[in-house]
């Protein structure tokens, strides 16, 4: 007998509050296996790629761990140190600049900002409490981030957890395949198609865009002369994953810290100006549209929201998922609404509902009957079968493709 759809959307309902109240209750110690299943996931490509070489899938993640280590020793030994160094050296000089700006202001626009009125009183405690505020939130996240347990975890756990995935990737989907609902199976598999197209298409877009943007913002102002240049280029292009955010944080920190550093030298406030023109115009023409490309359908509005929420509920796990979250929520929505258009509370037009089982009187010998329906029952199966061997070998031929 069928299941009503009903109950089955009960079902799935209380598995995914199961899920959302998991992930909940467990937070930060799930935290490194969701960023393992990320990495893997992310490299699963190169993976698929390496062995359409030649190589076996032991190898081709070999290959990719080393590389891996390789990279994230040098970064360690040669960009973090530099990157502490500055955002150490710019939260020291943030109070000086802005007690600077301020007597700017008021030496230029006396009656923008009274001496003594309120507004005045209060940018001024702004200021001089900038400095130390800032600098304890960055004692707090360095040392809740660095703590053995969360260094350990997130070091050796996550980069352990991404191996042994990226190693059986390939057949833990098969077996997730496996265990779909038979009848909703092609829909789950397009809406996952989807997913993944969208997810794929912003993560390692978007990542590439922010290296794109990095090299360009860092190097740039550093060669300009701008102090603290580096990691104002890395902040702005990493904050370019929420799109205008970046710019606008990152520009108004390098022109500020230019009028501090390059007061009577318009030449090169100009120059800091231009690099962050050049690198938006280059974003926004080139990079975007060929790298990221337009179908993949993350709002820069619906991802905020996505972050706002995700944050709140889940803590910083739930930032880390918010953007594979939106993804699958986006497509599901979109999902929906096609099949709220072709529904009759759209239309208006009631669907007839399907007709009824007819009684089957068996006129003939005994057994008959019941020997058509197995063999109906059988052609049924078989004809499953088929279709579950069409969608395999298109899997594959998707996955020769290169």
């Amino acid at each position: 007998m069928r299941m009503p759809v009903q109950k089955q959307l009960v079902w799935w309902g209380v598995a995914t509050a199961i899920l959302l109240v998991a992930m909940w209750l467990l937070g930060q110690p799930i935290l490194p296996f969701i960023m393992g299943a990320g990495i893997a996931y992310l490299l699963d490509p190169v993976a698929d790629r390496l062995e359409r070489m030649g190589l076996s899938r032991i190898m081709s993640v070999v290959v990719i761990t080393a590389g891996a280590i390789i990279l994230l020793a040098a970064l360690i030994l040669l960009v973090m140190p530099l990157l502490l160094r500055q955002a150490a050296a710019l939260i020291n000089t943030a109070p000086q600049m802005f007690d600077q700006a301020m007597s700017f202001i008021s030496a230029r626009f006396p009656d923008l900002v009274p001496e003594n009125s309120s507004l005045g009183t209060t940018l001024s405690d702004l200021g001089s409490t900038f400095g130390e505020q800032m600098g304890s939130i960055a004692t707090t996240v360095i040392g809740s981030v660095g703590g053995v347990i969360s260094t350990i975890a997130l070091l050796v756990i996550a980069p352990v957890v991404a191996f042994y995935l990226l190693l059986d990737w390939d057949h833990m989907v098969e077996e997730i395949d496996r265990l779909l609902p038979r009848e909703h199976a092609p829909t789950i598999r397009r809406i996952a198609r989807a997913i993944d197209e969208a997810l794929s298409g912003f993560v390692r877009g978007q990542g590439l865009v922010i290296l794109i943007l990095g090299t360009w913002y860092s190097i740039g102002l550093m060669l300009v002369g701008l102090p603290f240049g580096f990691f104002i280029g890395i902040m702005a292009a990493v904050l370019s994953f929420i799109p205008y955010v970046g710019v606008l944080i990152g520009g108004a920190t390098a022109i500020g810290v230019a009028l501090f550093s390059f007061w009577g030298d318009p030449l090169w406030i100009g120059a800091v100006v231009t690099i962050f023109a050049i690198g938006q115009i280059v974003e926004g023409n080139y990079l975007q549209p060929k790298i990221v490309g337009g179908h993949v359908g993350l709002h820069p509005v619906w991802l905020l929201l996505a972050l706002s929420v995700f944050g709140s509920l889940f803590g910083f796990v739930g930032m880390v998922v918010a953007v594979p979250l939106a993804a699958a929520l986006g497509v599901i929505a979109r999902f929906l609404i096609e099949r709220y258009r072709s529904s009759a509370l759209y239309t208006g037009q009631e669907v007839p509902h399907e007709p009824a089982q007819p009684t089957l009187i068996e006129i003939v010998p005994p057994g008959t009957v019941a020997d058509n329906m197995r063999k109906a029952r059988l052609a049924a199966d078989r004809g499953r079968a088929i279709s579950e061997i069409e969608t395999m070998q298109e899997d594959l031929r998707r996955k020769e493709d290169p």
